[in-house]
């Protein structure tokens, strides 16, 4: 592995670890102020911190499609299921507990893949069913609530209902996804923030000490805005695939975190939940890096022009997306030129 390629694979982690940090710290501040308000300020944070980060970037900035009227459709969608979401999040983690919380939000996949098939007409692998079978069952385990006789928790519910939002907004900003990064997020910080924090001061809440609201900020730039950042940092060397493996680490990290920090204490159902959860997100991390990788190609192309014949070594990739089956191997092609060497051997 190069040098290049360590570092990649460090911020992927960096971000899935990032990530994690939002459930169980998000449960320690939600004792200091109400759960719209810190959805609020956490996207808010995200916002604001990402903006700091592109002009920090001006003069190394590459240069990048912006948003169009065309997608103003998408954009919309995604802020206010960026509104919805992390509303629903936070107050259902004051109603469970992290560690809960923090496994259920694999969900998200199952709402993606699920809207994706049914919405987008996206094709789901065998493999990638039996995950989604493996992560519902999962869920199911996680939202019983046997305290008090078996019934299913009014948290997980709400954790759930975000991930499903979540779910539907992944396949709103997939639409757009090859446009700014950095104009996209902090689209989705600044306007879903503000929109949440309307609607908290409308439901009567209000502002907690400053030292609150700055951790909450602070909070929302590092698990939102900046593990967002490093994830399209590791991206870009390591492909959509292998980055996306690293970061389904995220929601077992924040479980782990989650008995770290808040003492709490698994029950034999959760250890259960979590061995049937693991199972299903090892399918889907092998469903994603088959389906999806990098064939870097080079063709040799001689020509004759003014008398002199050029031989030019063109070397570009194609992302490949791949139908699996045990007869047959076919390739679905989305061709983009992403790089091009060309040496001349002049050959009089």
């Amino acid at each position: 592995m190069n040098k290049h390629n360590v570092k990649a694979t460090v911020f992927a982690v960096m971000a899935a670890v990032f990530y994690a940090l939002n459930v169980p710290f998000s449960k320690i501040l939600l004792s200091h102020m109400e759960p719209t308000l810190m959805a609020g300020l956490l996207y808010l944070g995200a916002g604001t911190g990402i903006g700091v980060l592109s002009l920090l970037r001006m003069n190394n900035r590459k240069k990048t499609e912006r948003l169009t009227k065309k997608d103003l459709p998408y954009v919309i969608g995604m802020i206010v299921l960026d509104i919805a979401a992390p509303i629903l999040l936070m107050s259902g983690i004051t109603e469970s507990t992290s560690s809960g919380a923090s496994l259920l939000g694999n969900f998200e996949i199952v709402a993606t893949s699920l809207i994706a098939l049914l919405v987008f007409k996206e094709a789901v692998s065998k493999r990638l069913w039996i995950a989604i079978l493996c992560i519902t069952a999962a869920s199911t385990m996680l939202s019983l609530n046997m305290e008090e006789g078996i019934h299913f928790s009014s948290g997980s519910f709400l954790v759930l209902a975000a991930t499903l939002c979540w779910g539907l907004e992944n396949n709103c900003t997939r639409q757009i996804s090859s446009k700014s990064t950095y104009e996209i997020v902090m689209l989705k910080g600044f306007f879903s923030g503000i929109g949440s924090l309307i609607i908290a001061f409308i439901s009567g809440e209000r502002l907690s000490e400053i030292k609150w609201i700055l951790a909450a900020m602070t909070l929302g730039f590092v698990a939102y805005g900046l593990s967002i950042f490093l994830y399209v940092r590791a991206q870009n060397t390591l492909g959509a695939a292998r980055t996306s493996a690293y970061y389904a680490a995220a929601p077992f990290a924040g479980a782990g975190l989650s008995f770290l920090i808040l003492g709490e204490k698994p029950t034999p159902l959760y250890f259960a939940a979590f061995a049937v959860m693991l199972t299903g997100t090892i399918l889907v991390i092998k469903d994603t890096l088959i389906r999806t990788h990098t064939h870097v190609h080079e063709h040799i192309v001689t020509h004759t022009h003014d008398g002199t014949t050029h031989t030019h070594i063109i070397r570009h990739t194609h992302p490949h997306n791949h139908i699996m089956s045990e007869k047959n191997h076919r390739h679905h092609h989305s061709e983009q030129k992403l790089l091009s060497e060309l040496k001349d051997a002049h050959n009089a």
